[in-house]
């Protein structure tokens, strides 16, 4: 969430900057005015509530001086409970100030960066880059006809067994997914990244600071048994993001870079219709995530994210397959993002980009929920600095099996990526298991 100080302009700080950014948004503008507000009768009662623990204070040292004295403090001490049932009040009415305060402060997404094109249309992202020869020849066959003449995944089975959009990898599928996995974590490491393999499923108080609202209803599987509720994860960013929560990282520590690995879980509430057939939009997948900490300075950040999406680019040169990198319009960021870049990979078939990879720059909107402070411990410091957290997908490997299927085919089989055949055992191209049904219809049976 935002700092609540940029609200306060008797700090030096101009709100109309965040009204401006929720225009760019095309969110709410008036809620901006709606936590000014709020803050304000919070700090109110926060006043009156230190203004009573003053004069208890002040009452208990009347108190200790009159029997010091040997005098009657009777009155004193009526008084001094008085106080304590008035200081109890207060807090109840401060802390229901606070929980006011910040849901509606929670809604208010990043300052969108000024680099971000403004528009509410996803047609208006910017093409920043475009980078490889796409093939255009027709009649090319999609990832579902490849992955079904290969045999790598058995979608029906899957669908039998886990419901719609469950599938089993099978033989090379196995391989192949497995061999996206570990040449994307052997990229990163030769990058300085840290490989973390996280927890699959996070605690509903965790998973709150660092998912959104909307997110729990329509991507999130809940787990159920004893204990805490518990929410399986959409995607290893969310436990990235938590993992130095509460922590002070000090400068020299930074910046931070860690190469997570993780399985992903997505109920895809939203994308009823969608990709249904196939691995390409499933609700279980693999995922290697880009994701960095680095100092809340100058543009320390912003070098960050350009390194990251870098990173993508080369990842998918390596892989020898087609792409542009767009800038997402300001209406479509998520409320974390102040500008994200998706990396769209060519589909033959189709003859479009479709997204395989999104970079974000959060800043420190999360950090400041997951309380992940920068510099040293202080117990004297006012004011706390938080460090830039930032994301971005390496691969998600279904997705980037598929563009792969595509990208690679032949008349008989597909070609194996250069980089992925040492991960193969030095398999080097995958032949039809079955024929194409065109070439399958009309041929008689042998009686």
């Amino acid at each position: 969430m935002l700092d609540i100080n940029l609200f306060r302009e008797e700090k030096g700080n101009n709100p109309e900057i965040i009204r401006e950014s929720q225009r760019r948004r095309f969110a709410n503008v008036e809620i901006v005015d709606e936590v000014i507000k709020l803050d304000k009768e919070w700090r109110q009662r926060q006043f009156e509530l230190e203004s009573l623990r003053k004069d208890f204070n002040k009452i208990n040292k009347l108190v200790a001086q009159l029997r010091i004295k040997g005098e009657d403090a009777t009155e004193m001490i009526k008084n001094t409970d008085d106080n304590k049932k008035s200081i109890a009040e207060k807090e109840v009415e401060v802390r229901e100030a606070l929980t006011q305060l910040n849901s509606k402060l929670e809604t208010i997404g990043n300052l969108v960066h000024d680099s971000v094109p403004i528009s509410n249309d996803e047609a208006n992202n910017a093409v920043i880059r475009t980078w490889g020869e796409k093939r255009t020849e027709p009649k090319l066959k999609n990832h579902v006809e490849l992955v079904e003449l290969l045999g790598i995944a058995d979608t029906k089975k899957g669908s039998e067994i886990a419901g719609a959009r469950g599938y089993y990898l099978k033989g090379d599928g196995v391989r192949l997914n497995q061999a996206l996995i570990n040449f994307g974590l052997d990229f990163l490491e030769k990058r300085g990244y840290t490989a973390l393999q996280t927890p699959f499923f996070m605690r509903k108080d965790v998973m709150a600071k660092c998912a959104q609202l909307a997110q729990f209803d329509e991507e999130l599987y809940k787990v159920t048994g004893e204990g805490d509720d518990k929410y399986l994860i959409a995607t290893a960013e969310q436990p990235l993001c938590s993992y130095h929560i509460d922590d002070w990282i000090h400068p020299s520590q930074l910046p931070i870079r860690y190469a997570g690995y993780s399985s992903c879980f997505r109920k895809e509430a939203g994308s009823h219709g969608r990709d249904t057939l196939g691995i390409f939009r499933v609700h279980q997948f693999e995922k290697v995530e880009q994701f960095c900490l680095t100092t809340p300075n100058a543009n320390d950040s912003w070098d960050m994210i350009e390194e990251m999406i870098k990173n993508s680019e080369d990842f998918y040169k390596m892989l020898n397959l087609p792409y542009q990198v767009v800038a997402i319009v300001s209406g479509a960021l998520n409320d974390a993002a102040a500008k994200k870049y998706d990396l769209e990979a060519w589909f033959p078939s189709s003859q479009a980009y479709r997204e395989l990879v999104s970079c974000s720059n959060c800043t420190d909107y999360q950090s400041r929920k997951l309380e992940i402070r920068y510099g040293q411990k202080k117990s004297n410091e006012q004011t706390k600095q938080y460090v830039h957290l930032l994301n971005s997908t390496l691969t998600a490997t279904e997705r980037t099996l598929c563009c792969i299927l595509e990208n690679y085919q032949k008349e008989d089989g597909v070609e194996v990526p250069e980089a992925l055949q040492a991960f193969m055992g030095g398999k080097t191209f995958l032949p039809f298991k079955s024929k194409p049904a065109g070439e399958t219809k009309g041929k008689k049976s042998k009686a």
